[in-house]
């Protein structure tokens, strides 16, 4: 068999692209669209699947499904996920990937208790920092991102006002620095 090789008309192979990459791509970090894709889970899937749609997350090509897609084997619409094209319940009966139907080794298991565990715990947060103001909303998150708080720490303030420290440890540190 001969295989299939990209020639010029000459018959002669291609050399190197004329103009190569020089860096990757980065993506937009402020963007709450690639957040949001970055977060989806991707699971139920073979290794070849997953690794195109890890591909499609990290240079921005991949498009989340807006409404549900009808899967092939039951007919309903069913599959949230975009690429896609048997549901989750059909996909793990039949062992096969959710998205070629290989029945292959499926690497990622469906874990759709963690993702809802997730969002429920996400949802949560959202509830405690909306009940703050924005000065102690910001304090929170940051402190969150550092890593020097949990978010189960955030108090519940629906009730009290609460008392809140809204000194960082960045600004005791510079008052110290001041000071002496």
């Amino acid at each position: 068999m001969s295989e299939k090789m990209s020639t010029r008309g000459s018959g002669a192979k291609k050399g190197a692209p004329k103009y190569a990459n020089k860096f990757a791509y980065v993506h937009n970090k402020g963007s709450k669209k690639t957040q949001a894709i970055l977060a989806l889970p991707v699971d139920g899937l073979c290794r070849r699947c997953t690794d195109q749609i890890q591909w499609r997350k990290q240079y921005r090509k991949y498009k989340p499904l807006t409404v549900a897609k009808k899967c092939v084997s039951c007919q309903l619409k069913k599959v949230k996920k975009a690429y896609h094209v048997l549901c989750d319940d059909c996909a793990r009966a039949k062992k096969v990937c959710a998205k070629c139907q290989d029945d292959g080794k499926i690497i990622d298991d469906f874990n759709p208790k963690n993702s809802l565990e997730a969002q429920k715990d996400d949802q949560e947060l959202e509830r405690r920092l909306a009940n703050m103001r924005e000065r102690e909303r910001r304090s929170y998150r940051r402190k969150i991102e550092r890593g020097d708080i949990k978010p189960s720490d955030v108090p519940d303030l629906s009730d009290d006002d609460g008392d809140f420290d809204f000194t960082d440890s960045e600004d005791e540190s510079n008052d110290e620095e001041k000071l002496a």
